[in-house]
């Protein structure tokens, strides 16, 4: 665990001072615009409108609306009286540059000590639709695009609070993508917030496309196969964990948002699961938690079985499996491996073609293989439901990282199933175990509440009990606030 670095708000003027720059105007129109010319390398898409000998109007061509400049811009400059009336005063040579680069109009006059800023940036994004990968029956249908504004937008009009806060920064040497890191002042953990930012000062790279880019940098384990950081396209998702003390981070340009800390438990719950009543949420969170069991050990098991333990199975499944098995010339391990293989470059396959294609590949691909494989005795009928039953299960999952993760790690089981047998299967599973209880998420247990056990806690992980009885938040993140605003159901039956 991290220990404390400074009061409030200290990692992010450590993140600051970093990126902090002074260049004042030159008193000499033509000595600005020399400076600004040669920090865009004289790119040819700045244009620039002399309006007198000692005034001009500059901006980037791509990345303005050209009617904004003409009907606001333009009338303000030739309107005024003394003052201009603009979205903000520079005096920063290089914050202009990065100004221009945002899509904001400079009006410069060697009659002031400031340039004036105008945002007339054009706004080109697509409409708000479900994230195809996160996709739940029942409540809200929105998902992030890749406008910031807008994603800030949409957390904003779930949280009508106050509190809520948001911090914005550049990362990316040559890219400088505008980040944005959120969560509520209130509630969320001086430490972690101050910790994120001075690992985020130690994040010094050229290129900065997504959120995704930042996680292997800020990340506890880079080594370690799990997700330390639970990214998703949807509002409400986010919404959620910043109300038990989370923070999310948001990139320009990406649908995808960050959230930590956070545990195991969050890859395997929905939205569905609380939009439903408290029931069908425990109903579906165990058959996800039954489908990481069948993922990640029915390979190994049916492996070892077939190999080592066939005396733990009843006597007719005996002759079944050996009758698909007498003409399979290869060992067990190479037909698993071999088959979820070919599973992951079907599956690869039809998340890059287009649509009407992947689905072709995925049918006539999926019985051409399985069927063909089987008729010339390379792979047995029993391995083909096996991996079938796997991947079925692997993609049960709502987040498709930790279900990648689950395969990933099926393959080390595999092995040692064939080497060991059940014992190999019990070390495996012991040893990834044991990772998860000694993984941590800035300074979280990851296998929390579980490990350290919290019996308290256990309300909402595999088993969800009614909303009514979440009286307080989680203490893994380490909220300001332990207790949720409000209290029990209040009322009685018949009272």
């Amino acid at each position: 665990m991290f220990r404390r670095r400074g009061g409030k708000g200290e990692g992010f003027n450590a993140y600051e001072n970093l990126q902090q720059e002074e260049k004042s105007l030159f008193p000499k129109l033509t000595d600005n615009l020399f400076f600004i010319r040669n920090s865009l390398v004289h790119t040819e898409d700045l244009i620039i409108h002399q309006i007198s000998e000692t005034e001009s109007l500059f901006f980037i061509e791509s990345l303005v609306d050209s009617k904004e400049i003409s009907d606001k811009v333009l009338t303000r400059i030739m309107d005024r009286d003394n003052e201009i009336v603009c979205d903000q005063k520079i005096t920063n040579l290089y914050e202009m540059t990065n100004l221009l680069l945002d899509g904001y109009a400079l009006f410069i006059s060697e009659s002031r000590t400031y340039a004036a800023a105008f945002n007339s940036a054009a706004l080109e994004k697509r409409t708000i639709q479900e994230p195809l990968s996160e996709k739940i029956l029942k409540g809200s249908h929105a998902g992030f695009i890749e406008n910031l504004d807008t994603n800030i937008q949409l957390v904003r009009k779930a949280v009508k609070n106050p509190k809520l806060l948001v911090r914005y920064m550049t990362l990316g040497e040559r890219s400088r993508t505008k980040v944005a890191v959120i969560y509520l002042e209130d509630l969320a953990n001086d430490d972690i917030i101050n910790e994120l930012f001075r690992r985020l000062s130690y994040a010094k790279v050229d290129y900065i496309q997504s959120p995704g880019h930042i996680q292997e940098f800020i990340e506890d384990e880079t080594y370690s196969p799990f997700p330390q950081m639970l990214n998703t396209e949807r509002p409400d998702r986010v919404v959620a964990n910043l109300m038990e003390g989370r923070f999310a981070i948001i990139a320009d340009g990406s649908p995808t948002a960050m959230i930590a800390p956070i545990n195991f438990f969050a890859f395997i719950q929905t939205p569905d699961d609380y939009n439903n009543r408290w029931l069908i949420g425990t109903f579906l969170t165990l058959f996800r938690t039954m489908s990481i069991m069948i993922a990640i050990g029915l390979p190994s098991l049916y492996i070892a079985v077939v190999s080592f333990h066939y005396e733990i199975i009843p006597f007719e499944l005996v002759l079944a499996l050996k009758g698909t098995l007498e003409f399979v010339p290869v060992p067990p391990i190479i037909e698993a491996v071999s088959m979820l293989i070919i599973l992951e470059l079907l599956s690869e396959a039809a998340t890059r073609l287009p649509s009407p294609i992947a689905q072709t590949i995925g049918v006539v691909g999926g019985l051409v293989i399985g069927t063909a494989v089987v008729e010339a005795n390379l792979v047995s009928n029993s391995m083909v439901v096996v991996v079938a039953l796997t991947a079925v299960a692997s993609y049960a999952l709502p987040i498709t990282e930790m279900g990648t993760t689950i395969r990933l790690l099926s393959f080390p089981l595999m092995v040692a199933s064939s080497l060991f047998g059940l014992v190999g299967i019990v070390f495996g599973l012991m040893i990834i175990l044991l990772h998860l209880c000694k993984l941590e998420s800035f300074g979280t247990p990851y296998f929390t509440p579980l490990a350290p056990f919290k019996f308290s806690e256990n309300k909402d992980t595999i088993i969800r009990l009614p909303l009514w009885k979440f009286i307080k938040r989680p203490t893994g993140p380490r909220p300001k606030d332990i207790v949720r605003t409000g209290h029990p159901r209040g009322w009685k039956k018949d009272e």
